[in-house]
């Protein structure tokens, strides 16, 4: 049987729901709210940083002030002395560059040109000249590997070793190069291992169909030269598998059976 409210009759609330009520009410009547008292922490720790920057406010603008002193200093360094420096040793190398690659051409007095590109000619610096003096600039840092190379061509395999090892670059192709080349110095003075150690840096430096099978073929050649048969027949097949295509492929299958 169904049964029916009288109007205006209320259910009595559950006890708990009475409670939490309760609770509500007194929170609010002593100011314990939670939110509250998270804006009263921040209001307290904004006026603690507030008094701390006012206590500190010389200290704070010395700092902004060194900062954008050393900010214009920096500019200036680089503006007024480094860039002008770099325009130098590139105008100054300009000519030592001319001489370096006459030499690569000409069939003839090509040591007279290695020198000139070494030593400068007319008034103008050389590669030697060009290093030393601008030393740490990017054309200083390439007139180290112009020299080397210009000293292995004459056949100064001390001096070719020294530049080419102050050389440093990004440029993956002239790093194999340069690597290559003191490969060459080491060979030269018989420092087989030596040699073979910066062949394989250069066959590394740059993965390609040029300097990489270069690097490993004189690495190769040099191994089987000195009877490391099993590590050339190796170098042989990498160059095979890997560089099919490259000059020093085209007879490869004979340097790999004398190997076997």
């Amino acid at each position: 049987m169904a049964t029916y409210n009288k109007r205006g009759y209320k259910a009595p609330k559950p006890e708990v729901v009475e409670d939490i009520e309760n609770e509500f009410e007194e929170v609010v009547e002593t100011g314990e709210s939670t939110t509250e008292e998270v804006f009263n922490t921040l209001d307290e720790t904004a006026s603690k940083t507030e008094e701390w920057v006012a206590g500190n406010q010389k200290i704070i603008l010395g700092v902004v002030g060194a900062i954008a002193v050393a900010t214009i200093l920096f500019i200036m360094y680089n503006n007024f002395i480094v860039q002008p420096k770099e325009d130098e040793a590139l105008n100054s190398v300009y000519q030592a560059q001319t001489y370096f690659d006459e030499a690569l051409t000409n069939t003839q007095s090509t040591d007279s040109l290695f020198k000139l590109a070494l030593n400068g000619a007319e008034g103008k610096l050389g590669f030697v000249g060009v290093a030393e003096e601008f030393s740490g600039t990017k054309a200083g840092n390439l007139a180290n590997y112009y020299a080397g190379m210009s000293y292995l061509n004459l056949k100064d395999f001390q001096n070719a070793e020294k530049y080419l090892l102050a050389f440093k670059s990004d440029d993956q192709v002239l790093k194999a190069l340069a690597l290559g080349g003191i490969g060459d110095a080491y060979v030269e003075t018989n420092k087989i291992d030596d040699a073979m150690a910066y062949y394989k840096k250069a066959a590394e430096a740059n993965d390609n169909d040029f300097t990489t099978p270069k690097f490993l073929f004189k690495a190769a050649q040099l191994a089987m030269l000195n009877n490391k048969n099993e590590e050339a027949h190796g170098l042989f097949l990498q160059i095979k598998e890997k560089y099919e295509t490259s000059r020093e492929a085209a007879n490869i299958d004979a340097f790999i059976a004398m190997t076997e």
